[in-house]
């Protein structure tokens, strides 16, 4: 196997962890800056370091992303396809960044996979996708929304008799805690969906083999790329989910922070279903957002953000598709 076709497929799944961070640092961090309860900086300081320390949680997410989707490819082809896969997932997030709409990274990734793998006559598990993808790309908005507007209901009852004033400080400080619970959930979502792309690329070149344990510097590099695009910060997507969805207050950031990182926690865990953060938090914040009216919530922008993403999959597996084609004529 070609050393430089695994250093190059290894680079790019690391330049996509780093999209991926920029791209979804948002999903972390805008309610907390939108209600001001963290400055932009800290924020993203934060959800950098909490990253960090998600992808080191588990791996279960990362064994489905390399197992469960599609067949290992073998050879220079198998290498292209990943390389391809990798590239419709960057195109997209680039696309989607530029105009500022949280669509999914993850999605953008599996619809990436799965174009290309068809594009390259590899199997696709259309089981695994269906169960793992499909499924929680539907259930999980809906639970979002669901227990958003049950948790903040909780909250206006249990406070109900508060000074509102104090409450809010406190809710404040308290999103300093939901914020670092929805950055550790992202770090164990994401950074272990591109730690199972480079265990694949590993395979493929010979040099892991077929289900043995995620290497300690895969966890590494890909926790770090994930950090420092983090970093980096996603702030056209930040202005669309702290502001543009409704305007927030800090115990309905917490509300909406605490729903999104408890289903991240749980399908990780529980489930091992690599889920969009971009799904859960958004529907989150209108589950809570409607719990102060429905017309509260601007309907017609989580009508473009849900449309974003039923088309992100279809949409990255043409681009991972055609890539695959160009690459084949050029190289394979």
């Amino acid at each position: 196997m070609d050393t430089f076709a695994l250093i190059v497929t290894v680079a790019v799944a690391l330049f996509f962890t780093y999209t991926n961070g920029f791209h979804d640092s948002a999903n972390a961090i805008a309610t907390s800056v939108s209600t001001r309860a963290l400055t932009p900086r800290a924020a993203l300081a934060m959800a950098a370091v909490m990253n960090l320390a998600g992808a080191f949680l588990g791996s279960g997410v990362a064994k489905t992303v390399s197992e469960g989707l599609i067949e290992t490819p073998e050879g220079s082809t198998g290498m292209g396809i990943l390389f391809a896969a990798l590239i419709g997932a960057i195109v997209w997030n680039l696309v989607t960044w530029y105009f500022g709409l949280p669509s999914s990274s993850s999605h953008a990734l599996f619809g990436g996979m799965v174009g290309a793998a068809l594009a390259g006559g590899t199997k696709v598990y259309w089981g695994g996708v269906v169960d793992k993808i499909i499924l929680p790309m539907f259930i999980s908005p809906v639970v979002g929304l669901v227990v958003g507007y049950l948790v903040m209901t909780a909250i206006m009852w249990l406070f109900r008799k508060s000074n509102p004033h104090k409450a809010k400080r406190g809710f404040r400080i308290a999103q300093t805690v939901s914020a670092a619970g929805m950055a550790l959930g992202h770090g164990l979502q994401d950074a272990q969906k591109t730690m199972g792309i480079v265990v694949m690329a590993l395979v493929i070149a010979d040099v892991e083999d077929y289900g043995d344990a995620i290497p300690v510097w895969v966890k590494i590099v890909c926790a770090l790329m994930l950090s420092l695009g983090t970093y980096a910060g996603g702030w056209r997507i930040m202005r669309t989910l702290g502001r543009k969805i409704i305007e927030l207050d800090p115990p309905q950031g917490f509300a909406a922070e605490t729903t999104g990182a408890s289903i991240m926690f749980a399908t990780s865990f529980l489930f091992h279903a690599p889920i969009s953060t971009t799904h859960v938090i958004t529907s989150s914040i209108m589950g809570v957002g409607a719990t102060k009216r429905v017309n509260a919530v601007r309907w017609g922008v989580a009508k473009n953000i849900v449309l974003g993403w039923f088309i992100t999959m279809p949409a990255a597996a043409v681009v991972a598709a055609v890539s695959f084609w160009i690459v084949r004529l050029a190289v394979l």
